[in-house]
């Protein structure tokens, strides 16, 4: 019985510290402070830039932003941001498809006549650490 208890113990406190790591973003580079960043962490090829494993929206200061995001699992991910400048809520593009509002991608990560890929942008997290991204 005793070996029981101590068995799901350790798999209790396993399952607790495989779930807190922190990844803080920090995004410089804004041309102004109007309207919002939009980042987004993303966890595999298939989802990269279209549903994101976890986002959130900040507002921004002295054309910075810094986010953190907690209790992340380890594993292999990428981050996308994009500034809202007008602030409709999505990532203004041209005729074309090629972005109008500044974005930065992890590693930044630059697409030739596409988007950026996730296999440019991945990184591994495994400990809690600090990204920078330039928009």
């Amino acid at each position: 019985m005793t070996r029981i208890i101590l068995m799901t113990i350790f798999m209790l406190v396993s399952k607790a510290n495989a779930q807190n790591i922190t990844l803080t973003i920090e995004i410089s580079g804004y041309k102004s402070n109007k309207g919002n960043a939009y980042i987004a962490i993303y966890k595999t090829e298939n989802d990269f830039l279209k549903k994101p494993f976890i986002g959130k929206i900040s507002k921004i200061e002295n054309q910075k932003v810094v986010v953190v995001f907690s209790n992340l699992p380890k594993g292999v991910y990428a981050v996308s941001s994009f500034h809202d400048e007008n602030s409709n809520g999505k990532l203004d593009t041209n005729f074309m498809g090629i972005p109008k509002e500044d974005y930065a991608i992890s590693n930044n990560a630059k697409g030739f006549m596409s988007a950026p890929k996730f296999e440019k942008a991945k990184f591994n997290l495994k400990e809690s650490k600090t990204i920078f991204l330039k928009i």
